[in-house]
């Protein structure tokens, strides 16, 4: 047999991709698990993209490869969007790039930015494609710790006592997945302000600032932050477009021009009138995510009774499309917990050890599964509450 490369031992297996596959072995056996771990919005996007999308697959001539750069009515629609909502200015032609969704962009950037050896700061909890992706580019990888005492914020003095002279790249991700945790004006200035003093990229990852969140905020709003720092941005969460593929990446243009050249060398560009309705959907009122916001708020009323029947703790300020909560203390972990409410209930959680070291002793439930489906759960787990709480 033909050897793989090393990186391939260096990363594992995608914890969801093994999860699902159990999952559907359990749904093949008849066992119908009710899964409320995975972020996978279950709304419609905007309908005017959609109808713009069904017009525009039957024209002619929109079928081809397409720029690297994206349509520059995508990339204008970008730049709207982030004047509007986040007052920041941004050039659509030189400080804007859409990607094939943020996810992309985690492997743009480092293939841009990192070479082998050097280090980059990844977030404990975080989302776990910072790290796969910095070994999978031969990064070496220094953990900052958040923690609950700390609002899930960086420990700025925590951070000033590491080595940071071979720290190239920080990753953030602000509002936080999976914790919830909101940006502030006041972490962005540190981020940015630390960034500066040690000459580090810092990436802010924001996909998630639209959801249950009346305050969107971008680091790019910081008096000089495109000099520093880059930021993620993506159409799956905001506007229920996962499938799309549709993201960006905005900062300065010779940083961006760096990403392009990753880009170009493993794309050909995304389906026009995808991007097309990607640009219509950009232009969505405050009213059209003002309806969304209602239909999650009303969900995570029901989570609240699905975590408060599991006797966690968890905090009413999250933002996001998550909840997150502390689990018991009569369970050793997050994985113990998980399992066993899958095994007796047939509803799957998250367990936030997946997350990091610093996510053992919590939990997370998706708010992307309809109020019929949380109220399945909901009753399931009132049924096997006595051996769950045992």
């Amino acid at each position: 047999m033909i050897q793989a490369a090393q990186r391939t031992q260096q990363v594992s297996e995608y914890y969801f991709s093994q999860k699902l596959q159990q999952i559907d072995d359990m749904n093949r056996r008849g066992e119908t698990v009710i899964n409320l771990g995975i972020g996978n919005p279950d709304m419609l996007p905007p309908a005017d993209a959609l109808e713009l999308l069904s017009q525009k697959v039957l024209e002619p001539g929109v079928h081809g490869y397409q720029s690297y750069k994206g349509i520059p009515e995508l990339r204008q629609a970008f730049a709207n969007w982030y004047e509007k909502y986040y007052k920041v200015m941004l050039d659509p032609n030189q400080e804007v790039l859409p990607l094939m969704g943020s996810k992309e962009g985690i492997m743009h950037i480092s293939l841009a930015f990192l070479n082998p050896g050097d280090a980059v700061l990844i977030p404990n909890p975080g989302y776990p494609t910072y790290s796969s992706v910095s070994q999978m580019v031969g990064a070496k990888i220094i953990e900052y710790q958040l923690n609950e005492a700390n609002n899930w914020y960086p420990n700025f003095e925590a951070l000033e006592e590491i080595d940071l002279s071979q720290v190239k790249l920080m990753w953030v991700n602000y509002p936080h997945m999976p914790t919830g945790q909101p940006a502030s004006k006041e972490l962005f200035q540190k981020l940015v302000d630390f960034g500066q003093k040690h000459q580090i990229l810092i990436c802010n990852d924001n996909p998630y600032s639209f959801i249950l969140n009346e305050h969107p905020l971008s680091i790019l709003s910081i008096p000089g932050a495109k000099n520093i720092a880059l930021e993620l941005n993506s159409l799956s969460k905001s506007h229920n477009m996962a499938g799309f593929r549709i993201g960006m990446v905005a900062g300065d243009p010779e940083y961006i021009n760096h990403i392009l050249k990753m880009k170009s060398n493993m794309d050909s560009g995304m389906y026009k009138p995808m991007q097309m309705a990607a640009a219509r959907a950009l232009e969505s009122s405050q009213e059209w995510f003002n309806t969304i916001n209602e239909t999650y708020a009303q969900r995570r009323k029901l989570v609240y009774q699905i975590f408060d029947l599991l006797e966690t703790t968890y905090d009413k300020n999250q933002t996001g499309m998550f909840l997150w909560a502390k689990i018991p203390n009569k369970f050793n972990d997050a994985f113990e917990f998980s399992d066993e409410i899958l095994k007796e209930a047939k509803v799957f959680i998250t367990p936030g050890s997946i997350f990091g070291s610093n996510g053992k002793r919590f939990a997370r439930i998706s708010l992307c599964s309809n109020n019929e489906l949380l109220n399945q759960a909901l009753m399931r787990l009132k049924a096997v509450t006595i051996t769950l709480n045992k």
